[in-house]
């Protein structure tokens, strides 16, 4: 079933695994459109359970020429170390980008000493390579990748900021079985900002399971602000809401 909330396309699925199977094939026509008008395109790419099987499908697609194609990441935490299962680099490295043959892939340090120099750092790589596509979910408090409630900003001067995550957002991840314990979870990040994120000629935001439910409401039905920051995808002309009926069950 498809319908619209104000510009935003809401496709709702049986389960979890319809869901990133459609949403791989609709991502996979919009990067083969944008290829036959351009010599490479920027993605960036949301790392988190509720991605893995659009991100399975995404990578078994043979038929993309993923050599034309520059890969970022939206978020990171900072001070895990480097080999931890739980960065979201590592994540994405085993998920798809140590599988495909990329044009580039560019992750975010979060072992840095310098976290400014960092930010600059991908903040140029983003100025020069603008993204044309995003692949996202939404958090249990309506985050965007780490733009968390009332520390957003839908006009953020900054590319990529240092944030502090909520306790909420914190939960999510043992909830979602990446750290055992609340005290685990890192209380720091890197993420991009709202603006990056929408900015993007394209998004596909894919957000299966019950424990998302509440927040698919929020998003869909309160007012645009940052008190819930996914809300803002309702106004983004290319945007597309890929949920189960687990996800969807209370709308």
């Amino acid at each position: 079933m498809t319908s619209a909330y104000q510009n935003l396309n809401v496709i709702i699925l049986t389960d979890k695994h319809a869901l990133g199977v459609k949403a791989a094939a609709d991502a996979a026509v919009t990067i083969k459109t944008l290829l036959n008008k351009k010599e490479h395109i920027n993605i960036i790419f949301a790392a988190a359970p509720s991605q893995s099987v659009f991100l399975e499908s995404l990578k078994n697609d043979i038929s993309i020429v993923w050599e034309r194609v520059n890969a970022f990441h939206m978020d990171e935490y900072l001070g895990l170390p480097a080999n931890a299962p739980q960065s979201f680099g590592n994540f994405l490295a085993d998920a798809i980008f140590g599988h495909v043959n990329f044009r580039s892939v560019n992750y975010i340090n979060g072992n840095t000493a310098d976290t400014d120099k960092e930010r600059e750092r991908y903040a140029s790589l983003l100025n020069d390579n603008k993204p044309d596509i995003v692949f996202m979910g939404i958090g249990e408090n309506t985050h965007l990748a780490f733009n968390e409630p009332f520390q957003a900003n839908f006009n953020d001067p900054e590319i990529i900021k240092k944030v502090t995550l909520d306790a909420v957002c914190r939960r999510q991840q043992v909830n979602d079985g990446c750290f055992e314990r609340l005290e685990d979870v890192p209380v720091k990040a890197l993420t991009l900002t709202i603006p990056v994120l929408l900015g993007a000629d394209y998004i596909f935001c894919m957000v299966p399971g019950i424990n998302k439910a509440e927040a698919v409401v929020k998003t869909l039905k309160e007012p645009i602000s940052v008190k819930y920051p996914s809300t803002i995808l309702r106004e983004h002309q290319n945007a597309k809401l890929y949920l189960d009926s687990q996800s969807a069950s209370l709308l």
